[in-house]
């Protein structure tokens, strides 16, 4: 069996149920908000919250953020399958998840982002799902660097055909010329700082800003008597 695709809460280690805290209360925000739009994964867009960049473009498209940071693809379809989508009728999901499945092979991890897909369009059958790219990780070249460059190119394929699922690469400008990542742009080398998360991030915001304006009812425009 591959453990990247069973469904899995995270263990709760340090006994304070964070994890589950945390999972309760976006099931509390699903009853009481309408977001257009749902940030779903890990550190990467659990972070993004925290910088200007969201609040500067995301927050205003009524967007809202069920990201945990050390969540893996088995966590994150746990968190699906029990009730964070429900309640809610968004346009659009991102997802993001991966990065954290180190102990994964490349195809383990791929296989889980696409299960998760395909739980996403059977609860949200009329919802667009964004999938950002696993950014680079780590400030020299890696072995976890080309494990994600793999999972991209797998994912890319298994989606290709997929109704309103689409893939938007967001490395651009992040490796340098010498093949090192910037602790301007990654403050740790996984997660991005504000200038980081606004030059990753653009395309993401583009593609949204997209999806939205095409599906906005039209306005009547007949004047009326």
């Amino acid at each position: 069996m591959n453990p990247c695709t069973i469904a899995s809460p995270v263990e709760d280690l340090d006994g304070d149920d964070r994890w589950l805290s945390i999972h309760r209360r976006f099931l509390s925000e699903c009853r009481e908000k309408d977001p257009d739009v749902i940030f779903l994964g890990d550190c990467v867009l659990e972070s993004l919250q925290h910088t200007e960049t969201w609040n500067l473009y995301f927050a205003p498209m009524h967007c809202l953020n069920f990201s945990i940071r050390n969540d893996r693809t088995q966590n994150v379809l746990w968190r699906v399958e029990n009730g964070e989508l429900d309640n809610v009728r968004p346009k659009i999901v991102v997802l993001h998840v991966g990065t954290n499945n180190i102990e994964n092979t490349a195809e383990e991890i791929a296989e889980g982002i696409y299960v998760i897909v395909q739980r996403i369009q059977e609860k949200l059958p009329e919802a667009y799902i964004v999938l950002p790219t696993l950014l680079p990780r780590g400030q020299q070249t890696n072995s976890l660097r080309d494990k994600n460059v793999e999972v991209n190119n797998l994912i890319r394929d298994k989606c290709i055909g997929l109704n309103h699922v689409q893939i938007v690469t967001i490395d651009k400008g992040l490796i340098q010329s010498d093949g090192t990542i910037s602790h301007h742009d990654m403050f740790d080398y996984l997660n991005l700082t504000n200038s980081g998360a606004k030059k990753i991030f653009e395309p993401v915001h583009d593609l949204l800003s997209q999806i939205l304006n095409e599906n906005e009812p039209e306005k009547d425009l007949t004047p009326s008597e």
